[in-house]
């Protein structure tokens, strides 16, 4: 999601509420592209994050302190020199543009007041953090844009300030409805607006209007009821006037903003976060939609949630490159080795051949090339192909021959194609465990379950690693507590040595996924427990995507794991089965 100018009035909206008044007590550049003001304010010590990152701009205030370097650079010195102790005078955004204006106060050496803007823009790779004074001449600015990087303007020391308008958007808020007063824009020149683009309709309008992101575009469309792909153009053309709610959902979205009315929210894809906004997305109707308090705490727990995610799939890299390659080598292993198995089908052929030989041979005339004989197994008529350089005796013999090879071939595929079957379905398990991985702990284990399966060489002198990861830990609604494997390793874990008899064991049907243990303590379990430990059991596994899983369940009592069987690898024969959805979303996690 782009931090986009909805986003920006929510935040603008709640630092007027919070830091107005309030006088920055500490000021620090913990990254070459970012501040960390502290403010107080009311008795109360606020965090003010400030970062003009190109690749993650952001403004939010958090509870978490970042030091900066021994040596404060040059901006930072800047700032502390004439923004020390001042005081926040008002927080300000134009239109609905992607920049926030603190308007500050502070006394100069002489004791007059002075005012001065600190002014961020978010931008993505234009994002900047500019000083200026009460005439928008700048002072300063955390990044220097001179114009041979940029000939639309120049941010320097002794430049004036301005906002630079590279696209003719027009300012949506200015057409909200604001005491009771509607402002110019009607629906004749949304009209025209959407009108003059020829391209899919949410693109037309958040290419007409400022602040809008491709998502809020979309989010319009969706309320509306209106396909956000179909061109405005061919929306027009139909019978009667299917622009009409788009218009009416477009400004009463906008008379909200216009209000200050926000509702921040996350919408989750399982537990990775999808999108954020400053408003509720009605999108996403499928995905879990989690509700904040404040728009800093979204941004917050968006993005640490969104490091936290990208990092742990760095991490894992090198370790899905070590399995997925020995899993595209074990298919290919496995594919041979059924087309060898299928050459060997005629095996039982070329012994009823060699055996009617033996019987009918006297039969044959000299340099015959074939011989019709009668199968005295089924009754039927069969037709020998003969080399008429060997006698039948040799013919016969040639054919037990490729009996006896095809036989040995097939005993030894036989029992190859199940080791490498078994090869194929414990890697598959391992990238499953990869996937659900969020933790570096987690990856510590996977690497030691390679390493015992003789994937990788365990560094170290040979000494094992200490594991600190467990299993997620779940409660179900009526109080009974369930557990998830995060891998093989935890998976044998669970089930054979943490589970009693009397428990329950879940997993999802002929595919790879967690074992998941339900507790029982020698109480009935109520039906929706069960469908709950289900439902977990269908999130852990590779048909998480999918409207439906699956699930088998037995107690653990009944579950067995053969002699030298791969990690996780489990055998029952009588169990009970659901299908069930894979939302976990009413589910209470616990550390």
């Amino acid at each position: 999601m782009a931090f986009d100018g909805i986003t920006t009035a929510n935040i603008t909206k709640q630092l007027q509420e919070t830091l107005t008044g309030g006088r920055i007590y500490k000021i620090a550049q913990p990254e070459s592209d970012e501040l960390l003001l502290t403010i107080k304010n009311n008795g109360t010590q606020y965090r003010l994050l400030l970062s003009a990152d190109a690749s993650l701009p952001l403004v939010y205030l958090t509870q978490t302190n970042k030091p900066g370097p021994m040596t404060a650079p040059g901006f930072c010195m800047l700032l502390r020199k004439h923004l020390q102790n001042a005081r926040i005078a008002a927080v300000s955004q134009p239109g609905l543009e992607r920049v926030i204006h603190l308007h500050l106060e502070h006394l100069n050496e002489l004791g007059d007041l002075c005012r001065k803007k600190l002014i961020i823009e978010i931008m993505g790779k234009h994002s900047n953090i500019i000083f200026c004074d009460d005439k928008d001449m700048i002072i300063d600015s955390i990044k220097h844009i001179s114009g041979i990087v940029s000939s639309v303007r120049e941010v320097l020391p002794g430049r004036s300030y301005f906002l630079p308008l590279t696209q003719e958007k027009a300012d949506p808020l200015l057409y909200a409805e604001k005491d009771g007063d509607t402002a110019p824009l009607t629906w004749e020149d949304f009209k025209i607006h959407m009108l003059s683009k020829p391209m899919p309709l949410y693109k037309a309008l958040y290419s007409s209007f400022t602040g809008l992101s491709p998502i809020i575009a979309q989010e319009i469309c969706c309320r509306a009821g209106v396909d956000a792909d179909l061109p405005a153009k061919a929306l027009a053309e139909t019978a009667g006037e299917p622009l009409k709610p788009v218009w009416e959902v477009f400004s009463a979205m906008m008379t909200q903003v216009a209000a200050g009315s926000f509702s921040p929210v996350i919408i989750y894809d399982g537990r990775t976060p999808l999108e954020f906004a400053a408003l509720p997305l009605t999108l996403y109707g499928d995905k879990e939609s989690r509700s904040f308090d404040s728009i800093s705490e979204v941004l917050e727990h968006y993005y640490a949630e969104r490091e936290t995610v990208t990092r742990i799939r760095q991490k894992s890299v090198d370790l899905r490159r070590i399995v997925q390659t020995a899993l595209e080598r074990n298919v290919k292993k496995y594919d041979l080795q059924l087309r060898q198995m299928k050459d060997t089908e005629k095996r039982d052929t070329y012994k009823i051949y060699g055996e009617l030989l033996n019987t009918y041979g006297y039969n044959v005339a000299p340099g015959a090339k074939t011989l019709e004989a009668v199968n005295y197994y089924n009754g039927e008529l069969v037709v020998i192909p003969l080399d008429t350089t060997l006698t039948p005796q040799e013919n016969a013999k040639k054919y037990f021959d490729k009996y006896g090879k095809m036989k040995r071939t097939y005993e030894a595929l036989s029992e190859l194609t199940v080791q490498v079957k078994e090869e194929i379905s414990h890697l598959e398990s391992v990238l499953a465990a990869l996937d659900i991985a969020m933790q570096e702990e987690d990856l510590v284990q996977i690497r030691e379950e390679l390493v015992e399966s003789g994937y990788i060489r365990r560094r170290g002198g040979g000494k094992k690693i200490k594991i600190t990861s467990k299993p997620f830990h779940y409660v179900s609604s009526d109080g009974f507590h369930i557990y998830v494997g995060k891998n093989n390793l935890q998976n044998d874990e669970l089930t054979f040595k943490f589970a009693t008899g009397g428990d329950w064991w879940f997993h999802a049907k002929q595919m790879p996924g967690s074992h998941v243990i339900l507790k029982t303590e020698g109480a009935e379990v109520p039906d929706r427990a069960f469908e709950e430990a289900a439902r977990l059991a269908a999130y852990y596994s590779r048909g998480r995507e999918q409207d439906k899983v699956e699930i088998d369940y037995i107690q653990k009592k009944h579950v067995k794991k053969p002699a030298g069987a791969k990690p996780g690898f489990v055998v029952y024969y009588t169990n009970y089965s659901m299908t069930i959805d894979t939302d976990i979303s009413e589910l209470s996690e616990l550390s």
